[in-house]
């Protein structure tokens, strides 16, 4: 079957409801969804239905677009409240650990003869490079459809480390590959564009970032909707021009994306959830489009290499370099350095970082693409759907983790919402609401009772264990609320 204009839309249609069914199947009896869109990919390529597809330019298109949307996005999602205790141990992470975990396994690779006459040692640093990052995608996906409570330091760190180290495994393909071109290039010059790639992409990243939450709250669209369309080119705009000012733009639009995140921007709930949506997409066309890529028959030859690979990078690479770059730091624990090193999922971006090889022309891109996809599809298997099995045995989950009971959204510039429970101190001052005296403080808007919800009224009778829904103007009059009532768990509820 070969794309055209008439039948275009309908496969493309076909392929995104069978990959959400997929997925939802998937859910069920914990199978990473991404690995369900690669494997429909597969289904549908050339040695599946059959499926004309091999363009390794378009692949690479598609997954600079998605990858950009997707950090963005993940930057969104991320509270610097969160990353400010533990951002010393994610860079570390994202700089030092891809350099060493690349560095460890393209030695490894190195050491089989096959891969050490095709590849040489360039070759295998490149294979390592392409794969030194752990995938965005893939860990922000399984953290949150899993639903998993993970204690706060080690999944801030997790989220921290994912979303900010492909840039450095960029530009150590970028520059391998250029070394495997031009085998006289300097190590000063490469140096050089290391350092000043990550110094454009932090400074464009934040000014950038700023000059968007300007503009979303400055502009007056006549529709809302608008501002969600808007940010998004504001996101392609941040990437393609520090790209073309030789900074690296995945780590502009994440730093971009953190700081419109933690910053109060017009219709922030809807652009949030536009972004959540769109970010979904972004990931199932990239994975499907990886997925037609591959030709499964030339899998086979290489399933060797790639297994022997993928556990060094599993059982030696990921845990010696997590513990290597988090020994100077104590506020991770033993356990969640266990847990850090399981999860170095791979998915995505590694394949896409191998479509750079093919297309610069390099001789052995092939087998490089073809290891790196075989890698990942066994990442996603072994590592992704383990993600709560090693989270229980490591003892990371977090026990105390409050539910939120009220899916209640106000912009924190007109007021705020907390969520209370009604204790025995609390019933003291009177069992009704009105006896409670919230007035002067805050607004009573709904409780909940068992699995039943009930307008708050000042006649409403309260019992031992209700959720109360308080309003309040700002954090101070709910302090003294709380106060007052002998509260101990009024916390600010923010929308997340």
């Amino acid at each position: 079957m070969i794309f055209s204009a008439g039948n275009f839309l309908l496969i493309g249609s076909v392929l995104l409801f069978i990959s959400i069914l997929a997925g939802k199947t998937g859910y069920r009896f914990g199978v990473p969804a991404l690995l369900l869109f690669l494997i429909v990919g597969m289904a549908f390529g050339n040695e599946g239905i059959g499926i004309q597809f091999s363009n390794f330019k378009a692949t690479q298109f598609i997954g600079v677009v998605a990858l950009s949307i997707i950090l963005f996005s993940g930057g969104m999602d991320t509270r610097d409240v969160d990353i400010k205790p533990i951002a010393k141990e994610g860079i570390v992470l994202s700089t030092v650990g891809v350099i060493l975990t690349a560095l460890f396994t393209g030695l490894f690779a190195y050491a089989f003869p096959s891969l050490k006459l095709e590849l040489g040692l360039i070759g295998c640093l490149l294979l390592a490079s392409v794969m030194s990052s752990t995938d965005s995608a893939s860990v922000f996906s399984i953290l949150r459809a899993k639903n998993l409570h993970i204690q706060g330091n080690v999944r801030s760190l997790l989220e921290l480390e994912s979303g900010s180290n492909d840039p450095m495994a960029y530009m150590l393909t970028i520059m391998l590959i250029s070394l495997v071109k031009l085998s006289n290039l300097s190590l000063d010059i490469m140096l050089w564009t290391l350092a000043l790639q990550l110094f454009l992409g932090i400074i464009f990243g934040y000014i950038l970032g700023r000059a968007s939450v300007f503009i979303m709250n400055h502009i007056n669209l006549d529709y809302s909707s608008l501002y969600s369309v808007l940010l998004l080119a504001i996101c392609l705009f941040i990437f393609s021009v520090t790209d073309a000012l030789h900074g690296n733009g995945y780590l502009a639009v994440y730093i971009a994306g953190l700081v419109v995140g933690n910053n109060k921007v017009a219709y922030k709930k809807s652009v949030v959830v536009f972004f959540d949506g769109i970010a979904w997409l972004c990931q199932i066309i990239m994975f499907l489009a990886l997925g037609l890529l591959v030709n499964p028959s030339e899998l086979i030859s290489i399933a060797p290499l790639a297994i022997g690979v993928a556990l060094f990078m599993t059982f030696i690479a990921r845990p010696l370099t997590v513990f290597l770059c988090l020994l100077p730091f104590k506020k991770i624990t033993r356990n969640g350095k266990l847990f850090i090193s399981w999860v170095g999922l791979r998915g995505a971006v590694p394949i896409i970082f191998a479509t750079y090889p093919y297309v610069a022309g390099v001789p052995f891109a092939k087998t490089i693409f073809n290891i790196v996809f075989f890698i990942t599809i066994i990442s996603l298997i072994l590592q992704g759907t383990t993600v709560p099995l090693f989270a229980k045995i490591f003892g990371v989950i977090e026990t105390d983790y409050k539910h939120k009971d009220f899916a209640v959204y106000v912009p924190e510039d007109i007021a705020i919402t907390s969520e209370i429970k009604v204790t025995p101190e609390m019933l003291k001052h009177g069992n009704t609401i009105r006896q409670l005296g919230l007035e002067d403080n805050a607004i009573p808007i709904m409780l909940k009772r068992g699995g039943k919800y009930i307008l708050a009224r000042g006649v409403t009778e309260l019992q031992e264990g209700d959720k109360l829904l308080l309003i309040a103007k700002k954090e101070d009059d709910l302090n003294t609320l709380c106060a007052n009532l002998d509260i101990k768990n009024c916390e600010v509820y923010r929308d997340e």
